[in-house]
């Protein structure tokens, strides 16, 4: 078979086209050609977006939301300190007023006993003073107040105040507690007042 014979069957095979024919077929490789090139550009854009979102931009939204945060825990500790300083205030102007309404019935009493004493003696007088003297050592006492004794104790700097030195009292008061002119007071062991007191020499 020689070569017009072999191009005489591939002619029998495939037919010529015609011009629609060809203009379709053109339009296909071509439409091939425009869609190859979108998805080109589309992995491109995509290519750069990721690009876009660079090392520096992701710190940069990183920091503005630690800012955000920062922004936030300080409003927070704004807000806890200006609560703390009211709540200071607070116990400042009233942190008394249980010492107050304890000392208010001893109060009440006394106003009583005057209102009374015209009509009362000596003795009775005497009774009644007393027994508000005791009520209120008591309420002292619910309050943590207590009275430093130093009845025979040995002088002690945490608790007493020497205001004199009383010689020739013998070896056995040296050092000692010998008198005591104003009481002084603990409140919930912490001395509020000390003791003055003479002491032996």
């Amino acid at each position: 078979m020689d070569e017009k014979d072999i191009q005489q069957e591939n002619g029998a095979e495939q037919e010529p086209l015609n011009e629609e024919q060809a203009e379709a077929q053109n339009a296909e490789n071509t439409e091939g050609e425009v869609f190859e090139a979108e998805d080109a550009e589309t992995e491109a854009k995509a290519e750069e977006t990721v690009e876009a979102k660079d090392p520096l931009t992701a710190a940069q939204e990183a920091a503005a939301e630690w800012e955000k945060k920062y922004l936030y825990k300080c409003a927070e500790m704004e807000n806890l300190r200006k609560r703390t300083i009211k709540e200071k205030a607070e116990l400042i102007l009233n942190g008394g007023e249980k010492t107050v309404k304890a000392i208010l019935p001893v109060i009440d009493d006394m106003e009583r006993a005057l209102a009374n004493s015209e009509n009362a003696d000596a003795a009775t007088l005497k009774e009644g003073m007393e027994l508000i003297y005791k009520k209120f050592l008591k309420t002292l006492e619910g309050l943590g107040v207590n009275p430093i004794d130093t009845t025979d104790k040995d002088f002690d700097v945490n608790f007493h105040e020497a205001i004199a030195m009383v010689p020739g009292m013998g070896d056995d008061k040296k050092g000692k507690v010998i008198d005591c002119t104003e009481k002084g007071y603990t409140l919930n062991d912490k001395v509020i007042r000390y003791a003055k007191v003479a002491v032996g020499q």
